[in-house]
């Protein structure tokens, strides 16, 4: 199953951005941008910047639905 955990590229449709543009403002490779766009990678703590730069807020950028979490799996299983 293909997991999108980041919503960058949405929220760069939303707020009318390019990710060349975010990519000049991180001081990033847009080839790096373009892998945290597409959700082959993800830029760790860059998220905060990312969201302080487009005016949102971090929850906005990641898809917490999509993480399974750890502690229920452990229940269920045992």
């Amino acid at each position: 199953m293909d997991k999108k955990l980041n919503r960058i590229k949405t929220v760069l449709v939303d707020k009318g951005k390019t990710n060349k543009w975010l990519a000049e403002k991180l001081g990033k490779d847009p080839a790096t941008f373009s892998k945290w766009c597409t959700n082959k990678s993800q830029p760790s703590l860059m998220m905060m910047t990312i969201a302080k730069l487009l005016q949102v807020e971090l929850n906005d950028l990641v898809r917490l639905e999509e993480i399974a979490d750890p502690v229920v799996k452990k229940k269920t299983e045992g």
